[in-house]
């Protein structure tokens, strides 16, 4: 369905307007002249699966300390470069490796016993900062928050502990979690490690960062808007939206409110596809039953579906030539592989994706009680943030916030909530036919962003492009994002694989398909 004609003028005058302020950017901003690069990946210990190390630890191939401390090296290497991890706990991270190895020993039960009890036993982890780690901070890049130290774990990291994994520290997000570049006045900004010059993505980018950069094996992240399914496409990884209300998302900063708890999704980040399913199990807890983990999967069996873009949406910019190819790659092998046929399908309500996302995510709780404001949350502990004098202090260097901060509460204070019927009838209709389109049995892929990785800054000029991974946040749909190898300039492409609420297990299932189809997760130093 064409635009139209109202559509093609704000279209043309949201580009021109944006255009216009990203020249005058790139004119004030001095030219970029890093060439650094990482170095590349040289202990193997960094270069198998959080299962393959468990494995070999229960077996005692190698000792938890050697493992818990190949990733420290490697997080003191690169960290100068990414400025993913933002506070560690090495020395607590070696002590209880040490314990681990001590267990080992004195186990009596065999190695069955072990990964029963404690499948994760004696593997690093990484966990966002948003995310209560006992005794670490909980500020999500807020100044005013500097001192607040988590007094508990929050439940998945809790479940994540108690199955024998050992966290190493936590890791960068963008200030309180709602941008997708990862930079705060906090931490400071986290790079990609593919190119330092450009952004990690966010809310989840200090993990996706330091995951990319062989410094952790697996991580915890959070998606309300594509917070772990853009940092992992920016940074070659793969991460997993589980179907909400499965995985806990208590005790994270900052809380939900309005319905904003019913898109807002707890996950696992990591290297390599085959510890997505016993993350899941893992951080699911007592609801891991919903989700048909133990169920296998026949990929022939399976109705494959491809929407290669959003049919042309005002606010958000085309699918690059170079991610509509690798999807298309990606139908092609599934076709030769598999012997299934990829049916395209044209869905034109995604053309409001941006629209259906704003409009859900304002919108009141079950007593009427609208979410709270941004600038409220930009206040803590005190009165809300004042945005237009926020703006005008940043101009000369002396506000707390970032940009991206103070311009949506610029936003929210200006900008009425587009929740129309007409808005209403579109998410209504697109989500029947989706659930229809997927049933039980079928699997979606869609383009989890219109480019690869964008240079720091330049989100700015683009800020609606997260709605490919938004809309999905809303629909309440499992999505599992991929990657597919290397790009023209070296940076990482990817796709997000959909299925129909609870039927996790099978993105995951397409998810080890397409590593070994596609090669998984580069080691960025690699020549």
């Amino acid at each position: 369905m064409a635009l139209s004609r109202l559509e093609k003028v704000q279209a043309w005058l949201f580009r021109a307007v944006t255009s216009f302020f990203f020249m005058i950017f790139q004119l004030l901003s001095s030219p970029a002249a890093s060439s650094r690069k990482l170095p590349p990946v040289s202990n193997p210990l960094l270069l198998q699966s959080a299962t393959q190390l468990a494995k070999k630890i229960r077996r005692k191939e190698v000792s938890s300390v050697e493992v818990v401390q190949a990733y420290i090296d490697r997080i003191q290497e690169v960290n100068p470069f990414v400025n993913a991890v933002v506070k560690d706990r090495f020395a607590a991270a070696l002590q209880e490796a040490a314990q681990v190895d001590k267990l080992i020993e004195e186990e009596t039960g065999g190695e069955d016993v072990l990964e029963d009890r404690l499948p994760l036993l004696g593997v690093p982890l990484s966990v966002k900062e948003s995310y209560s780690l006992q005794g670490m901070p909980l500020s999500t890049g807020l100044l005013s928050r500097r001192g607040v130290i988590a007094s508990v774990d929050a439940p998945p990291v809790a479940l994540l502990k108690r199955a024998g994994a050992v966290p190493l520290g936590v890791t960068n997000t963008s200030e309180l979690c709602m941008w997708l570049e990862s930079h705060n006045h906090l931490y400071g900004i986290t790079c990609n490690p593919y190119d330092l010059e450009r952004i990690a993505g966010g809310s989840s980018g200090g993990e996706g960062s330091i995951l990319g950069a062989a410094g952790a094996v697996i991580g915890v992240g959070s998606d309300i808007g594509g917070s772990i399914r853009i940092p992992c496409f920016f940074n070659g990884v793969f991460g997993h939206k589980t179907t909400p209300g499965v995985v806990s998302c208590e005790n994270q900063y900052p809380p939900t409110s309005g319905t904003q708890h019913e898109y807002l999704s707890s996950g696992p980040m990591c290297r390599y596809a085959e510890d997505l399913l016993p993350m899941l199990k893992i951080m699911a807890g007592p609801n891991a039953h919903k989700l048909s983990l133990n169920a296998a999967v026949d990929l022939k069996k399976l109705r494959f579906f491809s929407v290669p873009h959003d049919g042309g949406s005002p606010y958000s910019y085309p699918v690059s030539k170079e991610l509509l190819d690798a999807q298309e790659k990606v139908v092609k092998r599934l076709e030769a592989d598999l012997g299934v046929k990829v049916q395209e399908v044209c869905l034109p309500e995604l053309r409001y994706s941006f629209q259906i996302w704003d409009t859900y995510m304002s919108l009141p709780d079950e007593e009427g009680k609208p979410p709270l404001a941004f600038a409220e949350l930009m206040g803590e502990p005190g009165r809300p943030a004042w945005a237009f004098w926020e703006l005008l202090k940043r101009m000369v260097g002396k506000s707390e916030h970032t940009i991206p901060a103070i311009l949506l509460a610029l936003f929210e204070k200006t900008h009425l909530s587009m929740s129309s019927p007409f808005i209403i009838q579109q998410k209504e209709a697109l989500q029947k036919k989706m659930e229809e389109l997927l049933g039980t049995d079928g699997v979606l892929l869609y383009p989890p962003h219109p480019r690869v990785a964008p240079k720091h800054h330049h989100p700015l000029f683009r800020p609606f492009d997260f709605a490919y991974t938004g809309i999905l946040n809303i629909l309440g749909l499992p999505v599992t994002q991929c990657p597919l190898g290397l790009g023209e300039e070296g940076l990482p492409l990817g796709v997000q694989v959909v299925a129909g609420k609870l039927q996790d297990h099978l993105t995951l299932a397409v998810a080890l398909y397409l590593e070994k189809a596609f090669g998984g997760w580069r080691d960025p130093g690699a020549k």
